[in-house]
């Protein structure tokens, strides 16, 4: 594909299997990590991106002029276990984990940019974007312009990275589980403040695992859903790790 793609444009979706269940690991990998198969499958997907990507880049003399974007569709699975070992993923100090729904922990996913002629490398912001933007991205960076007949969700990524503009194109973010809504969250404009509010939550199994050991994966309805009316509602530029619901007696506002 390089050989043949690199003296004109070219775009290159890798989606890997990594970190997926069954994780399926090959023979080189197996047992590298303290973590099980779970971290067998990081390691193996780290030595993919860095030998079967960014290096075939660089050696192809494309690094200054391929823009490369690095993220994953969910946050870390938490249910994968063997036994009594959890043998799932980490999401640091946010709640939840993939499959459910609302939690950052299942929404927060790495986004690595590299483009080392255009952006300084060491950049970071914290800006609230999406998956949705690649696609606005992608035909920004090809000089097309996105359909006018309909509603796009996504916004090009480029002003932000390039600090042609200091803040999101995303006021409202809305997550789903399927096709339930699961929580809101608005970034108040001309504010530092992002409120998120909660309508429906999974319900941990056990309670205080912050997953769905049981199951297996958390679903989005019925029985395994706690409905709230009024929603949970969290100020997550305070309170990131979603610990302590607001009121109207602790926020007037």
């Amino acid at each position: 594909f390089y050989f043949r793609n690199k003296h004109r444009p070219f775009l290159l979706f890798v989606s890997l299997l990594h970190v997926h269940t069954p994780l399926i690991t090959t023979e080189k990998f197996l047992g590298r990590s303290r973590h099980g198969l779970y971290g067998d499958n990081v390691e193996e997907m780290d030595w993919m991106v860095g030998k079967w990507l960014l290096d075939v880049i660089d050696k192809e003399g494309l690094k200054n002029t391929t823009f490369i974007y690095f993220a994953s569709d969910h946050g870390g699975s938490l249910e994968a276990h063997r036994g009594n070992a959890q043998l799932g993923g980490w999401n640091g100090i946010y709640k939840g984990g993939k499959g459910m729904g609302g939690w950052e922990g299942g929404i927060r996913v790495p986004g690595i940019v590299r483009w080392p002629a255009v952006l300084p490398a060491g950049t970071v912001t914290n800006e609230l974007t999406s998956l949705m933007d690649i696609f606005p991205t992608v035909v920004h960076l090809a000089g097309g312009a996105v359909p006018q007949d309909r509603v796009i969700d996504g916004r090009t990524l480029l002003p932000l990275l390039q600090g042609t503009v200091q803040h999101s194109g995303h006021e409202f973010m809305f997550h789903y589980c399927g096709v339930f809504l699961h929580a809101v969250r608005w970034h108040q404009k001309d504010s530092g403040t992002i409120w998120k509010a909660h309508y429906a939550t999974p319900v941990f199994q056990p309670e205080a695992s912050g997953a769905c050991f049981e199951r297996g994966i958390c679903p989005c309805f019925g029985d395994g859903v706690t409905h709230h009316d009024p929603p949970l509602l969290f100020d997550l530029s305070q309170d990131p790790s979603e610990a302590n619901p607001l009121s109207a007696d602790t926020e007037p506002l």
